[in-house]
């Protein structure tokens, strides 16, 4: 496979921009069944073409090894059958829901007879720029493609391979399908310069949408004169009340922290009521499953095995197989500690208090709050948006899973019959 760029990062930003931008005009016209065959077209090349993929993507695990990438983030990186099947399949199914790209959302009629109609239409090109996980790769390209927009890629350097291959196998399957291969490029220089290149092209790009790290995140949100969406940093909590039933929260509890730990959507603390007496088995099944606590002096007071706590413990993303627990009084403090360390993604209650449900699901400020489930399913499959590109934690414009809505804005569209202001 050549790695080797023909052109300089600017030269390569540039031509891929400037045919971004045509592609998009020619998207944003295409009717749904278009789109819906370039999906299915895509999820077949990927079943054809996993051998390949499972080859690409073997030597960028073997480099992130060999440079000591931690296992949690060895895993975000790995594609095997089971995954590659698993995104075919969110493809077929995103091509079975709505279109929203011409949907009309309102519509009311003036006194001089204008009519009037905000109607749904892509955003243009969009920029996304994430790392290490390759399926985002191909979740990204779909909600693109199905919302009329074109879209540049740019993963890091770990997944390079896996995202080469799989950006080559889309540009094939869509120009199948009549549709411009520019309509999904990815940016092959992974350099920081080139990075900082993407973030200032407000005369391509419509919008940018980091996804990864806090740490890209706040640089993207940063340096960017784009339109940033910011998505997905999750420091996610579990708080169990005192009237929870025992099963029912260590259940969610285990089930949020380890039944995929390197995901942004696992919880990293969880917070106990004082009078909840079942805080030592909650820690047993935890530890069980292999999870080293980092507790308050409370905490650990009721088993061995644990390590105190510090206050970077409480604001940190482990994602792997630690987790801050601490003990609180009530709803209130738990709500007052989860607004402060929490990163607004997706917080739980265990409780049986239709009070206290109500109560915290108001208060904390958050894209996903549950009432007695684990914070896994804050996901754009779990919720019915099929594929997603990512989870939204800011306010404007798109908040939580961002499915195929979250990638259109709106137009008026005015209709008259010859009516002139006076």
């Amino acid at each position: 496979m050549n790695m080797h760029l023909k052109t300089g990062p600017a030269e390569e930003l540039a031509s891929k921009g400037a045919a971004a931008k045509q592609a998009a005009a020619e998207l944003a016209l295409l009717e749904t069944e278009q789109k819906n065959s370039a999906l299915l077209a895509i999820a077949d090349q990927l079943g054809k073409r996993k051998a390949d993929i499972i080859e690409a993507n073997r030597f960028d695990i073997q480099a992130g090894r060999a440079a000591g990438m931690s296992e949690s983030l060895l895993d975000r990186l790995r594609l095997d059958e089971g995954r590659i099947r698993d995104m075919a399949s969110a493809l077929r199914e995103l091509t079975m829901l709505e279109d929203p790209v011409g949907k009309t959302v309102d519509s009311w009629d003036r006194p001089n007879g204008l009519e009037l109609s905000s109607v749904r239409v892509p955003l243009g090109v969009v920029g996304i720029i994430y790392e290490a996980r390759p399926n985002v790769t191909v979740d990204a390209a779909a909600l693109c493609l199905k919302t009329g927009n074109a879209v540049l890629l740019r993963g890091s350097s770990s997944a390079i391979r896996s995202n080469i291959m799989l950006v080559s196998i889309i540009q094939e399957a869509i120009s199948g399908q009549g549709i411009p291969a520019a309509s999904v490029q990815l940016i092959e220089d992974t350099s920081r310069e080139t990075a900082a290149r993407l973030f200032k092209m407000n005369d391509v790009l419509d919008v940018l949408i980091p996804r990864g790290s806090s740490a890209l995140i706040r640089a993207v949100a940063e340096q960017s004169t784009v339109p940033v969406i910011e998505t997905g940093a999750g420091n996610c909590h579990v708080y169990i009340d005192d009237s929870a039933d025992k099963d029912m929260a260590i259940r969610i509890a285990v089930n949020a922290k380890t039944q995929r730990p390197s995901v942004c959507n696992a919880a990293e603390t969880i917070l106990v009521h004082a009078d909840w007496p079942h805080g030592a088995c909650l820690i047993a099944a935890l530890q069980e499953k292999g999870v080293l606590i980092r507790g308050d002096e409370r905490i650990c007071g009721l088993a061995g095995g644990t390590l105190p706590a510090s206050d970077e413990d409480w604001a940190a993303e482990f994602l792997g197989p630690e987790a801050a627990m601490k003990t609180v009084e009530s709803t209130e403090e738990a709500i007052r500690h989860i607004n402060r360390y929490g990163t607004r993604h997706s917080e739980s209650i265990v409780t049986s208090s239709p009070d206290e449900a109500e109560k915290f699901l108001a208060g904390v400020d958050a894209a996903a709050v549950y009432h007695n489930a684990s914070t896994r399913f804050t996901d754009g499959f779990e919720f019915g948006f099929g594929a997603e590109l990512g989870i939204s934690t800011q306010k404007l414009h798109a908040r939580g899973p961002m499915g195929l809505s979250a990638l259109t804005s709106v137009k008026t569209v005015i209709r008259g019959n010859g009516q002139c202001k006076q």
